[in-house]
């Protein structure tokens, strides 16, 4: 097969995978969860198969002790969230409206100085960015909403996805050995170690980055359900939750928890001050000790590359998109190496008359050129 074949089977089969995501993401939740929850809970099977249990026995504890924890969710924590999330949006336009006027009675003067502007412009302006923050946030706060009401009303999400998990779990070491028999004779290194570098970095930063937004969570649900603020356990869990997206979740997290506690604690700043220190000590923890020690530093995703894949994948195929955008983008980020490679080991980058280079085991050795004293 020439190269140009090679390239068009590739392009090929990318671009009918991409069509097979678009037209059937209504009905690939299920089957997506399942193959993602069988994937995070592979090396404790193969750990525990170790210890001396079988397969089977081996994945049946593992699902089983997945769906105590996760009924255990549904009936502790979800309807805490689901309270909170109803009173949160029924309490909005009141809290912007509250906001709006703190805004205006802090800053309106010096803005009105600095620009030269009516106080009433002045208001109106404020106003009307104000507003248009609250349709915003009313609008990711329903569709998170809604999102979470149809998800726990789907059965099959409830049905199929551990059935799913429980079949790829258990056969997932001879799906393996099934693929990597298909793999071309000639490329079989070549594309086993590119698989590795693919699994290393969506394994990194997937397993770490789960942990990580669970113990951030948790340490901000906390933390403001101490300082007494309206809404802790949401707001918390919820900065947790995306902070899988670089910078997003302390940013969005932190301004949704200062917002709230300017309007419950002002003119009272110490507690405002309390609330921002939460998210500063978070960051610093995250940034300092869980980031490196729960993903490390080989993910090789940079947060532009990641954040790009997080949307444009969630914009094309929804949720599924979403739960596929860090493997694509890994596998993307880690085939865009491997061309750079090649492309620098060339002729076409190096020039006809430059000496060849290989690589040996992760060692560049230049070769001398023909018709030289070491040849």
């Amino acid at each position: 097969m020439t190269l140009r074949s090679t390239i068009l089977f590739w392009v090929l089969a990318a671009v009918g995978f991409g069509l097979f995501l678009y037209v059937f993401s209504g009905v690939l939740l299920p089957f997506v969860a399942g193959m993602a929850l069988a994937y995070l809970l592979d090396p404790v099977a193969d750990r525990l198969e170790r210890l001396g249990l079988s397969r089977l026995i081996a994945t049946i504890l593992m699902l089983v002790l997945f769906v105590v924890l996760a009924v255990l969710l549904l009936i502790v924590v979800v309807p805490v969230l689901g309270n909170q999330l109803a009173g949160f949006m029924a309490r909005l336009p009141d809290y912007m409206n509250r906001l709006q006027g703190f805004v205006n009675e802090t800053a309106g003067a010096r803005i009105t100085e600095l620009l030269r502007l009516s106080p009433e412009e002045v208001k109106g302006s404020l106003g009307e960015i104000v507003n248009q923050g609250a349709g915003w946030t009313m609008r990711i706060f329903s569709s998170i909403w809604n999102g979470g009401q149809a998800l726990l009303s789907v059965v099959s999400l409830l049905v199929v996805t551990p059935v799913v998990a429980f079949y790829m779990l258990l056969d997932w070491d001879r799906m393996v050995a099934t693929v990597d028999g298909w793999l071309p004779r000639d490329h079989q290194q070549t594309i086993r170690q590119l698989a590795r570098e693919m699994d290393q970095g969506v394994s990194n930063f997937v397993r770490g980055q789960v942990a990580v937004s669970t113990l951030l969570g948790l340490f901000y649900a906390v933390g403001l359900t101490l300082t007494g603020l309206n809404f802790a356990l949401l707001i918390g869990m919820f900065a947790g939750i995306i902070s899988f997206i670089p910078y997003v979740g302390s940013i969005i997290g932190g301004g949704i928890a200062i917002g709230v506690a300017i309007v419950q604690f002002y003119p009272d700043w110490t507690w405002v001050l309390v609330v921002a220190a939460v998210f500063a000590v978070g960051q610093f923890i995250e940034g300092n000790i869980l980031q490196p020690k729960l993903v490390g530093g080989s993910v090789g995703l940079h947060p532009v590359w990641l954040m790009f894949a997080l949307f444009a994948f969630g914009t094309l195929f929804g949720f599924v998109g979403m739960l596929i955008a860090v493997p694509a983008a890994t596998a993307v980020s880690v085939l865009m190496r491997f061309g750079l490679e090649q492309y620098m080991a060339s002729p076409l980058y190096r020039g006809r008359r430059a000496s060849p280079i290989v690589t040996v085991s992760g060692t560049t050795i230049e070769l001398p050129r023909e018709g030289t004293a070491g040849e």
